[in-house]
C-alpha cells in the first residue's frame, strides 16, 4: 500500500476518533465554542493572554462554559459568583488537582502545587506549619551592600524565599553568594520562564510533546539537576535524623519500611513547588512614602517588624494585597479536578482580581482598593490571588508573611528611588500564559 494512502487513513481514523470522543462528552457539559479535531479550541485561544480570551468567551457563554485542550475538556468558572459557587460551596468535589503533563513528568504527582489526595493534603498542612521563617535583616544587608548604586532588586528578593526553604530542608540557611546555591536559583527562574510562555500551552499535547523539540526538554534537564543536588543534600542530612525534629520526622521510615508521605523524593518537590519569584514583584509598584510614614509611626527605626505590627498599619496592609492582586501571578489559577466526575476545572482568577464592580479602574495600582473612607484596612470576599476553598495555594500564609515582613523591613531600612522618572516605569506584566512575571527595573536603596 502506498504510504501516502496509509497516512490519510491514519488521520481519517484519528479524526474520526477525536470527532467520537468529543461529541460523547459535549451533551453533559456547559455550552462552548465549537472544538477542532484533535486541536480542540487552542487556536481559537490567545495563547499569549489565556485570560483575555476567556474573558471574552464568557460574554458569548456566560460564567461557566467549556473549552477543549486536544480531546480533553474543562469547564471555565469565570467571575466570583461562579467561583464561590464552586470552590467554597462545593469545595470538596473540586479539591482534587488537574492534569498537568509537564508538571506530572517533573513531580511524578508528589509536589506541593499539583500533587492530590492524601500526599496533597499532608504535604500541604505539614508545610504550612514549617515554612515560615525570618530572612528579612539577612536581605536587608544585602541590599545596603549596593551601597546606594542602581540595581534590579529582582535577584535578591527572589534569593530570600528560596534561602527560607533551604534554611528548612538543610538546617542552614544559604548565602546569596554560594554558588551551588545560585545555580538552584538560576534553574527555578528559567523553568518558572519557560512553564510561564506560550510554548507550554502545547503542554496539552503529551504524547506530541515527547517527539518535538523544544524548552520543555530544558525544564526537565532542570528538574533533575535540582533533585540530583537535593537529594544529595538530604542523603547527607539522614545520617543525624532526630525524630523529634518536624522535618526529620517526615524522612523516618515506617515499620514496614515504606517510608512516610514525605520522602526525600518528595524534599525537593517542596523545593521547586515554593521557590517560586513571587517576592520578586514586592516592589513593582511600592508607594514607598506613605508606609515609611507608618512604619516610622508604628515600628519606629529600630525595632525589627513582625506580623502583630500588620493590625496597626492599615495602608501597609493594602499595599501589600494590592501588591497581590495587581500583578495576578497565577490569571487562570492551578487546574482543578471535579472528583465525581473527572472532568477538568479552569478558575479564572483574573475575572475576580479585575472585577471593577468591586475595584474601580482594576487596571490602576491602587492601594485604596483595600481601604475605606475612613483608612481603615478593608477586606474584600474577590481577592484571592492564591484561589480559594480547597484549592488555595499552600504557600499563602508564608507568601503573604514573607510580602509583610521584607517590604516594611525593607523600607524601614531604606529610601527607594527610581533611576528614572516614575511615570516612565513600565510594570506591564510580560510572559502572560502559564503566570504572570513583573518586568525588572534598576532602584537606589538609600539608607535611612
Amino acid at each position: 500500500i502506498d504510504g501516502a494512502v496509509v497516512l490519510v487513513l491514519c488521520l481519517s481514523c484519528l479524526l474520526r476518533l477525536s470527532l467520537g470522543k468529543q461529541n460523547s462528552g459535549r451533551g453533559k457539559l456547559p455550552p462552548g465554542p465549537t472544538p477542532l479535531p484533535i486541536l480542540g479550541n487552542i487556536l481559537q485561544l490567545d495563547v499569549k493572554d489565556i485570560s483575555k480570551s476567556l474573558s471574552n468567551l464568557s460574554k458569548v457563554y456566560g460564567p461557566v462554559f467549556t473549552v477543549y485542550f486536544d480531546l480533553k475538556p474543562a469547564v471555565v468558572l469565570h467571575g466570583y459568583e461562579a467561583m464561590k459557587e464552586a470552590l467554597i460551596a462545593a469545595g470538596e468535589e473540586f479539591s482534587g488537582r488537574g492534569h498537568f503533563p509537564m508538571a506530572e513528568r517533573v513531580n511524578k504527582g508528589h509536589g506541593i502545587i499539583f500533587s492530590s489526595g492524601k500526599i496533597w493534603k499532608e504535604t500541604r498542612c505539614f508545610s504550612i506549619m514549617t515554612l515560615i521563617q525570618e530572612e528579612a535583616l539577612c536581605l536587608v544587608e544585602e541590599l545596603r551592600r549596593t551601597n546606594a548604586s542602581p540595581c534590579d532588586p529582582t535577584f535578591l528578593l527572589g534569593c530570600a524565599p528560596c534561602s527560607v526553604i533551604c534554611s528548612i530542608i538543610f538546617h542552614n540557611r544559604v548565602d546569596y553568594t554560594n554558588q551551588n546555591f545560585l545555580t538552584l536559583l538560576e534553574k527555578f527562574n528559567e523553568n518558572f520562564r519557560i512553564l510561564s510562555s506560550p510554548w507550554m500551552q502545547v503542554n496539552n499535547f503529551p504524547a506530541l510533546i515527547d517527539y518535538l523539540p523544544g524548552s520543555h526538554n530544558k525544564v526537565l534537564k532542570n528538574s533533575a539537576y535540582v533533585k540530583s543536588y537535593i537529594l544529595e543534600k538530604v542523603k547527607e542530612h539522614q545520617t543525624s535524623l532526630d525524630i523529634n525534629d518536624p522535618w526529620d520526622f517526615r524522612l523516618f521510615p515506617d515499620q514496614d519500611g515504606r517510608g512516610k508521605i514525605c520522602t526525600s523524593e518528595h524534599v525537593s518537590d517542596v523545593y521547586n513547588d515554593v521557590g517560586t519569584p513571587l517576592q520578586s514583584s514586592i516592589l513593582t509598584c511600592v508607594l514607598s512614602a506613605k508606609v515609611q510614614k507608618e512604619i516610622d509611626s508604628v515600628i519606629e527605626r529600630h525595632r525589627s517588624p513582625c506580623m502583630q505590627d500588620r493590625s496597626r498599619m492599615p495602608y501597609t496592609d493594602a499595599v501589600v494585597h494590592e501588591i497581590q492582586r495587581y500583578i495576578d501571578l497565577m490569571p487562570n489559577g492551578l487546574l482543578s479536578s471535579f472528583s465525581s466526575q473527572g472532568t477538568t476545572v479552569l478558575t479564572s482568577l483574573t475575572s475576580v482580581l479585575r472585577d471593577d464592580q468591586e475595584f474601580p479602574n482594576p487596571e490602576v495600582f491602587d492601594p485604596g482598593h483595600f481601604l475605606d473612607e475612613s483608612g481603615n484596612f478593608k477586606e474584600s470576599d474577590y481577592f484571592m490571588p492564591f484561589s480559594t476553598g480547597k484549592q488555595i495555594c499552600m504557600g499563602e500564609g508564608l507568601a503573604r508573611m514573607e510580602l509583610f515582613l521584607f517590604l516594611t523591613s525593607i523600607l524601614q531600612k531604606f529610601t527607594l528611588e527610581s533611576v528614572v522618572d516614575l511615570k516612565d516605569i513600565d510594570t506591564t506584566l510580560i510572559l502572560s500564559g502559564f503566570s504572570h512575571v513583573p518586568p525588572s527595573y534598576q532602584l537606589r536603596f538609600i539608607p535611612v
